[in-house]
């Protein structure tokens, strides 16, 4: 999906500047957060995540009935399911 990526990025953003330099006993991929900074960071990411929800809205009466209607000439249920899959995010309740 396009808006994990954007997420991704805007968390790494936020981390990056906690990498480690590879020295001493810290490995590759190592982070190291001063315990005062910790707070601000969680909320920073958060903040990514509660922006990429803001930008997803519930779909429509009309775009509902168009992906039904174009699912409904499908051949399979699999292919009915693969175009309602490709239309919508499709969450458990």
């Amino acid at each position: 999906m396009r808006g994990d990526r954007g997420t991704t990025e805007r968390i790494l953003n936020v981390l990056r500047p906690y990498a480690s330099n590879w020295s001493g006993t810290l490995g590759r991929g190592d982070l190291v957060i001063p315990q005062r900074e910790i707070p601000r960071l969680i909320h920073e990411i958060l903040d990514a995540l509660h922006d990429e929800a803001a930008t997803r809205k519930e779909a429509g009466d009309r775009e509902l009935f168009d992906a039904l209607m174009a699912a409904r000439r499908s051949a399979s249920v699999q292919d009915q399911a693969e175009i309602l899959r490709r239309h919508f995010l499709i969450l458990l309740r």
